[in-house]
């Protein structure tokens, strides 16, 4: 499969020139933010135990690596990167990128086929922050050993209170705009327009922001996450169990990654 320099197809990554076309695949790819509130509030980060342990499965290795490999990339440029198609082939320990069946071609239109990234224009792909959790359709491709403790994982999710949970969905929600660009007065209308009670949109845009602007930046945090299981962080004022980093934490700049929804927060490197 190649990548056109007009478009990428929809359904897959294969938009081979015709023959005679002398236009050729880009050496590079752009890869934007998928901005998604539901899956954004709601998801796992590519680098976190729930997605290494039940979404690996279903999306194959070399697809969970490149999702790990560009949440690193929006860490660093939260508006989007230029992707070295080649350079990221070789680095993923899967060669190179050339030619219809070429394992990394397959990763990518695997990102797409599983609604982990969209086309976005000529040589551009919008790409998930946040891994959605795993539907049934998904679940029942893993052993049952897996599927049984997802249940384990899901049952102890209940167990949350409502209003954490709404908080630490408000404050994901509100680091990601902040590393967008977004100042606290928009991030407090974004909160509202998707229905989080002004208190909670005041809290968590004044969070995200202090969060910022105390340099940790490059790193998601736990926001507040309760109910993790082997996690490696303390104890935080937002209640967060496991996580690395988490409300009002200082000297996080360097802080890994920690999800929100009570999973084992700890970063899988």
């Amino acid at each position: 499969m190649t990548i056109s320099t007009i478009a990428i197809s929809p359904t897959s990554l294969d938009a081979t020139p015709a023959a005679g076309d002398a236009r050729r695949a880009p050496d590079q790819l752009r890869i934007v933010p998928w901005i998604d509130p539901v899956v954004d509030a709601a998801g796992h980060d590519p680098r976190s135990w729930y997605v290494e342990t039940f979404w690996l499965g279903v999306l194959g290795p070399s697809t969970v690596w490149l999702l790990r490999l560009l949440a690193a990339g929006f860490d660093e440029a939260p508006s989007g990167f230029d992707l070295d198609l080649d350079d990221t082939a070789r680095a993923l320990g899967i060669g190179g990128r050339r030619g219809r069946n070429a394992p990394f071609q397959r990763t990518l239109d695997r990102c797409v086929t599983f609604d982990m990234a969209r086309p976005a224009g000529p040589a551009t792909l919008a790409v998930r922050r946040h891994l959605p959790p795993l539907a049934r359709r998904h679940l029942l491709r893993l052993p049952p050993t897996l599927q049984e403790r997802h249940r384990s994982w899901v049952d102890s999710r209940l167990r949350v209170p409502p209003v954490e949970v709404l908080r630490q969905r408000s404050r994901r929600l509100a680091l990601s705009l902040v590393e967008l660009g977004e100042d606290q007065r928009q991030v407090e209308a974004a909160l509202a327009r998707w229905r989080f009670h002004p208190a909670l949109a005041h809290e968590a845009a004044c969070w995200a922001v202090s969060r910022i602007a105390t340099g940790a930046t490059g790193a998601r945090t736990a926001a507040g996450a309760a109910g993790a299981t082997g996690a490696t962080g303390a104890r935080t004022a937002a209640g967060a169990t496991g996580a690395e980093a988490a409300a009002g934490t200082t000297g996080a700049a360097g802080a890994a990654t920690a999800e929100v929804h009570g999973e084992e927060s700890q970063t899988v490197r």
